[in-house]
């Protein structure tokens, strides 16, 4: 049975946000994700009276729970009943290792894959003010930074997060009022997730707020973007290659621009090397700052009035006169 049609307040409210994080009146051809339950079926059905005609769906069945083979056919049906085409993806392989994050890195694979075969422009997903006020409350626990603390982007590519200053509320009771069926994945409550356990402790919170902490998101968001783009100007200018490694011949910078300028440097010498971060990346800004010198791994920086990243020397190997065994020389002397 077909489902009531959103308020026509609502269905504006979207389509302006839509409009602004696209930068266009008519966006083009939409992909939803949708897993079943109300945040993400609200999202389909804004998505679908905002823009007739322009939406697609696929629901992820990750292979964790019994039951979601059923609520994608659930997402399937509702698709079908209203004139939408719907997709179930799964992936190849199964899900180990830390679930969450095992999980969310396939699930974004199979949608973008999904979203390119159908020729989609944009994938939509049923990020809230709820969410962003969680993950900015885990990651400032975890002491992150400008970026960090910027939350989940409104944009990020061709993924797009058009309730972001929608309450989680808000959107079941859309869901609900328009008799869409709905799913509940009991792992959203189970407290051995980060997350699960950050919003049972938010339950009874009501001093904050949502969409202002939103607010504050974008706003780092955009300070995190000027700050790269400084640090690309910078990097531009004065970041060159020197023998194997790079050279960096301005470096009179505040400290987070500094830190930025570093990671270019690293990222230059060595793609495939893993990004420093918290107190590894401070150590070595401060110790550059000092004019000293600090390895990363295969490589030496040196500070002083430029700063260099270069292969660090191999390890000196001292033999025994006597024809012992040779050791490194930070072994025990």
């Amino acid at each position: 049975m077909p489902s009531a049609a959103p308020d026509a307040a609502d269905v504006q409210r979207f389509t302006a946000a839509l409009q602004r994080l696209t930068g266009r009146d008519a966006p083009g051809r939409l992909g939803v994700a949708v897993s079943g339950g109300p945040d993400s079926m609200a999202l389909l059905l804004l998505a679908d009276a905002a823009f007739p005609g322009m939406v697609e769906a696929a629901t992820v069945d990750h292979g964790l729970r019994a039951d979601g083979a059923a609520e994608a056919e659930t997402v399937g049906r509702w698709c079908a009943d209203h004139g939408l085409r719907h997709a179930t993806l799964r992936p190849e392989r199964p899900i180990t290792g830390n679930l969450q994050s095992a999980a969310r890195t396939a699930r974004y694979a199979l949608l973008e894959e999904w979203r390119v075969a159908r020729g989609l422009d944009w994938l939509l997903t049923a990020h809230h003010a709820d969410d962003q006020l969680e993950t900015m409350l885990m990651r400032l626990n975890r002491g992150s930074g400008v970026g960090g603390m910027a939350g989940v982007r409104g944009r990020s590519g061709v993924v797009l997060r058009p309730l972001l200053d929608w309450r989680k509320a808000e959107l079941a009771a859309l869901a609900d009022g328009a008799g869409m069926p709905v799913a509940i994945d009991p792992s959203n409550a189970d407290p051995r997730f980060d997350r699960a356990a950050m919003r049972a402790r938010l339950g009874d919170v009501d001093w904050l707020d949502p969409v202002a902490a939103t607010r504050s998101a974008a706003a780092l968001a955009e300070a995190e973007e000027a700050l790269d783009w400084l640090s690309d100007r910078i990097a531009a200018g004065h970041l060159a290659a020197s023998g194997a490694g790079w050279v960096l011949t301005d470096t009179d910078y505040p400290r987070e621009v500094q830190r930025r300028l570093v990671l270019r440097m690293v990222a230059l010498a060595d793609p495939a090397a893993s990004t420093p971060r918290g107190d590894t990346l401070d150590h070595v800004v401060a110790t550059l700052r000092a004019g000293g010198q600090a390895s990363l791994g295969d490589w030496l920086l040196r500070g002083g009035a430029r700063w260099t990243i270069a292969p660090a020397p191999p390890r000196r190997m001292v033999g025994d006169r006597a024809g012992g065994e040779a050791e490194g020389t930070d072994g025990a002397q």
